[in-house]
């Protein structure tokens, strides 16, 4: 009686560790937010942009609105939340949008005082005599060092 012995079953190969797909390149251009405020600052309207409109003059400028539609619908909403538009109708997503003048003012006001001009006249003598002071204090210990030694006013 001869038993056959059934062949080991083969050991399965080793499976090449998975290669990490290529980073996307960043697409050229303005985001969806710059689109958009751009679309709603070219506007006339008087009551604001609806969402409607909105997406035809960003379909009409050569974004593929179809297709980033929830993009669309989201940065809207964070303009909002931002304070770069105001919604004048609806909620969410929807409604009609304006430019918020408020924030279009404060921007364009620049910085004009320097920290150098806040600074009072009393407050930068003070600053001026406490470093003549330490100065002075570390020279003459170097060159006359028994002086410093008795006096113990200019510590």
């Amino acid at each position: 009686m001869a038993e056959e012995v059934a062949p080991a079953p083969a050991a399965a190969p080793a499976k090449a560790p998975k290669k990490k797909a290529a980073a996307k390149p960043k697409k050229a251009g303005p985001s969806v937010s710059d689109l958009i405020v751009k679309a709603v600052s070219a506007s006339k309207e008087r009551s604001g942009v609806s969402l409607a409109a909105l997406k035809k003059s960003l379909a009409a400028s050569g974004y593929d609105v179809e297709k980033n539609n929830s993009r669309v619908k989201v940065a809207v909403k964070s303009l909002v939340t931002k304070g770069a538009l105001v919604q004048v109708k609806g909620t969410g997503a929807s409604g009609s949008f304006k430019l918020n003048k408020q924030q279009a003012e404060a921007k364009k006001k620049p910085a004009t005082k320097t920290a150098a001009i806040l600074y009072s006249a009393s407050k930068l003598k003070f600053f001026i005599q406490g470093y003549l002071h330490e100065f002075y204090v570390s020279i003459t210990a170097k060159i006359y060092p028994h002086l410093v030694t008795h006096a113990t006013h200019l510590r």
